[in-house]
Formats: structure tokens, sequence, C-alpha cells
């Protein structure tokens, strides 16, 4: 899967290798920097739209939508192995050339979800909001929309109401924080 000697200097100043992580490797504060500053959609949005305001919309979205708390607290970290490994746009992710990339991400999310206590199984919820979070990031994120879009893409979901409004990475980086904080209470 690569030279696992090869390692990153995360935000809080850890030396990690990214395809070798370690429970002890992680910490939410490397997690939120690092996605606040990562843009969605390998940049091409009309402004910056970070993987931090991606996750913190997914995690409130399944609060909002079903009550339940165990599993928003999965939604704002459903993308959390993208600080480690980058996130990758979907046609990139999904083809064979890139299994490695999905093994090391299903690596990572599994130490993630150890390091927080959570099931390493997605919820179902979680799958749901990212995709309704998807199509209402392409009516209000990306710029012109292809005609090809809502055929290929959207799959009958229907986007929010509320309209997305950019973050800068500083504000993203804090709502990450305090979402995570409110949905862990005090367990990581």
């Amino acid at each position: 899967m690569g030279d696992v000697s090869d390692w990153i200097q995360t935000y809080t100043g850890r030396k990690v290798y990214p395809l070798n992580l370690r429970v002890e490797d992680i910490d939410v504060r490397d997690i939120a920097h690092a996605l606040a500053n990562q843009c969605r959609f390998a940049g091409h949005a009309r402004f910056h739209y970070s993987v931090a305001q991606h996750s913190v919309l997914v995690a409130n979205y399944i609060l909002d939508s079903t009550g339940d708390r165990e599993v928003a607290r999965w939604g704002i970290l459903h993308d959390a192995s993208e600080a480690y490994l980058t996130d990758l746009p979907r046609p990139l992710k999904r083809h064979p050339a890139f299994g490695f990339y999905r093994e090391a991400e299903k690596c990572a999310q599994r130490v993630i979800c150890d390091r927080f206590g959570l099931p390493q199984r997605e919820p179902e919820a979680v799958k749901v909001a990212d995709l309704v979070l998807l199509v209402t990031e392409a009516r209000d994120v990306m710029s012109p929309l292809h005609p090809d879009w809502e055929h290929q893409v959207a799959n009958g979901y229907t986007a929010l109401k509320e309209v997305i409004r950019p973050w800068f990475p500083e504000q993203a980086e804090e709502a990450f924080l305090a979402t995570f904080e409110r949905f862990e209470g005090g367990r990581g």
C-alpha cells in the first residue's frame, strides 16, 4: 500500500504516518484544522467551501432529521480520514486505480472510530445526510452546474431549504470543534 515509513506533521506538531495511523495519533484539533483548510470538489467551487463546514452541516442535518446524537457524532467525523489523507473528488476515489486510497481511507476511518468510540460501520443516516448535502452543495456551491449532474448524482435527493453561505477556514474550524464537543460531551 505504499511506504508506511512516510510521515506528515500535523497542526498540533505530531509526527503521523497516514498509511499506518494509530489511535494515539488522532487529535480532533488536527482534524478540525486540516478539514477547515481543505476545499471540497478539488477547489472547483464558487467560494472556499471546506470539508469541515460540510461535516458540520451533515451532523446538524442528522440531528435535525433524526434527533440521534450518536449518529450525529458519526456525522461530524464521517470525513475525518481526509485530515490525514486529503479529500479526493468522487470520480477519482471510485476509480479502480485508486483502490489503494479507498483501502487507506477505510483503515484511517477505523482508527478514528476506535479513537472516538464510534461503531465501525457508517450509519445509513450519515450516508443519506451526505447525499442531501451534496445536492444542496450542487445548488449553492458549484457553478455553473452541468446539465448531466442531476441525472448522474442527485438520485432523487432534495436540497435543503437553507442556502449554504461560505465560512472562512477559521470559522469552519471553530464550528467543527464546537459541534464535535456538543456531541462528544467530554468523551474525547
